[in-house]
């Protein structure tokens, strides 16, 4: 993140603590990073807040701009902000939906997560990010180009917040059953598929140099499985990738990104391949 010169900081004022900005200040103090915080509001009603914020971020040494805004939506509004600031990253605060809200409208992070074309932290917790655990989800047995470079993109932000916290890179892998894999045409079809994608996961460490103790390959649905290593290893981050999808197919299959942000009790990062990320800054540059 040491690359990332601008954050662009979300401000929600009907929550009692803004855990988006206490992440910020903490990223921002490390990496010198500049902090312009966007309130989306209709009635531009919250004038005075964000000069007490301002002013109390300026006496504290930060670097800091901040607007008012409103474009139809939320995550159109954050979009746009972020086009115009040229902001590197986005922070904002993620409250879980009930599970009807889900089922009849897309909750909104989920948008933000599929059409920001920069990086999107959502952050869930308080637990300072200092000497904690950095956990990157990747999906080692997927061998393609394209998530080959996600994966390296992943790691390489996994590994940048490390140093910059003075934290431990962890890594997670979900494979499916042998069963499972005869239905997805990314995983080889035959009796030797375990030693298959354990001899991937060893070109995968030899790739990216990561020990035998920090890379967790378990069986099972990814979601579940990276729930379940973040809170063995009590994660304070998690860094994922996703496909960004829409329409049906985004409704029907969904985003592990999407899936586990409820889950998770770690802050999580959500990373996109280059060439969805240019399309979507086509997309934004058009609206």
């Amino acid at each position: 993140m040491q690359t990332i010169r601008s954050l662009l900081v979300v401000i929600e004022p009907q929550l009692m603590e803004s855990l988006a900005l206490k992440r910020a200040k903490e990223i921002a103090q490390a990496s010198k990073a500049h902090l312009h915080l966007l309130i989306c509001d209709k009635e531009h009603d919250h004038s005075a807040l964000l000069n007490v914020l301002t002013s109390s971020l300026v006496t504290e040494g930060y670097s800091v701009t901040s607007r008012q805004a409103w474009h139809d939506n939320l995550h159109t509004t954050i979009i746009k902000e972020q086009q115009i600031e040229g902001c590197g990253l986005v922070i904002k605060q993620h409250v879980d939906d009930s599970i009807l809200r889900k089922i009849v409208f897309t909750p909104e992070d989920w948008t933000l997560l599929r059409e920001c074309p920069t990086p999107v932290l959502l952050v869930r917790t308080n637990k300072p990010w200092s000497n904690g655990v950095v956990l990157a989800a990747v999906d080692v047995g997927n061998g393609d180009e394209e998530h080959m470079v996600l994966h390296k993109s992943i790691i390489d932000q996994g590994f940048r917040i490390a140093s910059l916290t003075h934290g431990q890179l962890h890594v997670v892998s979900a494979h499916p059953a042998p069963t499972l894999a005869v239905m997805d045409a990314a995983y080889p079809i035959d009796t030797e598929y375990e030693a298959s994608y354990r001899a991937a996961c060893k070109e995968f460490q030899r790739q990216f140099e990561i020990d035998d103790d920090r890379l967790h390959i378990k069986e099972g649905p990814a979601d579940i499985i990276i729930q379940h290593v973040a809170k063995k290893l009590g994660a304070v981050v998690t860094v994922i990738g996703t496909v960004a999808r829409t329409g049906l197919s985004g409704a029907l299959i969904g985003n592990t990104a999407e899936i586990v942000i409820d889950k998770l009790k770690s802050d999580v990062l959500v990373l996109k391949p280059d060439d969805i990320v240019k399309q979507l800054e086509q997309k934004a540059a058009k609206a």
